[in-house]
């Protein structure tokens, strides 16, 4: 029974101490199609958090980076205050989870960020009090300045947003959904020249990201580990599962994410 303890202790150490490694494995299914998604392994994402109003009303997602900081989207529009960064919560209909929630000290905008091209689409939140890693709260890796993405890269995007883009459904439980990522030209063939390189183009096969996803996490698998490859910014307006969604381009940012992280 020691040994066992220490081992599960050892376990939890080492997803605590790497960024992008799950204490709790998730189990993706790539041919399941959150429109079309199935519902997560519980705390499989342990950087998943939920932004929620003051009234528990989650309208956005966001991934955990680091004890004190979340990504998310810029069209969220977070406000200190207002807002509350909830971590660890996979059943939101449920009251026994052991969720953290954490105020937010700030919300820094990415200064290129324009709502009517809806380019540079991000924004990082600073918690007022640290987030305290546990199996189901631990931090993503953020892709690198130059990474390049190959092609057919297995990647998976997370929220509890609208589960049909008709009507208002959101599901209580976290929702998965395996993305293949369309390169910019295929992208441009749907989207046409509102497509810049700070963009990352993902779905289209029958699988989309709909309303109450955005800022959320577009993640890939590399090497072992999970990478946070683009948030959820845009798509169509009735989530169509045939069309290719857009998220932020991380590896775009990584480098002005580091830069208000060492200057904050």
């Amino acid at each position: 029974m020691m040994l066992l303890s220490l081992i599960l202790s050892l376990a939890l150490l080492g997803s605590s101490w790497g960024c992008g490694v799950p204490a709790i494995k998730p189990a993706v299914n790539v041919n399941q199609r959150i429109v079309n998604g199935e519902n997560a392994v519980p705390g499989s994402w342990p950087w998943q958090v939920s932004l929620q109003d003051t009234s528990g009303f989650h309208f956005c997602g966001g991934s955990l980076i680091s004890p004190n900081w979340v990504v998310t989207a810029a069209h969220c529009n977070v406000a200190p205050g207002r807002h509350i960064v909830v971590l660890g919560e996979y059943d939101r209909s449920s009251n026994a989870e052991p969720v953290q929630r954490v105020s937010i000290a700030r919300a820094i905008t990415h200064p290129g960020w324009n709502p009517n091209t809806m380019n540079n689409d991000l924004t990082l939140l600073k918690l007022a009090t640290p987030a305290r890693y546990t199996a189901q709260i631990s931090p993503v890796c953020l892709a690198a300045p130059n990474d390049v993405l190959p092609s057919g890269l297995t990647c998976v995007t997370t929220g509890w947003g609208r589960t049909s883009g008709v009507g208002n459904v959101t599901p209580a439980r976290l929702q998965q959904v395996a993305v293949p990522l369309v390169t910019v030209n295929q992208c441009r063939q749907y989207w046409g020249s509102k497509i810049t390189d700070a963009m990352i183009c993902a779905g289209g096969a029958g699988a989309s990201s709909c309303q109450g996803d955005s800022g959320g996490p577009l993640v890939c698998l590399r090497g072992g580990a999970w990478v946070l490859t683009g948030v959820v910014s845009w798509g169509t307006g009735n989530c169509n599962v045939n069309t290719p969604a857009m998220y932020t381009r991380v590896s775009k940012f990584s480098s002005w994410i580091n830069q208000i992280i060492a200057y904050n």
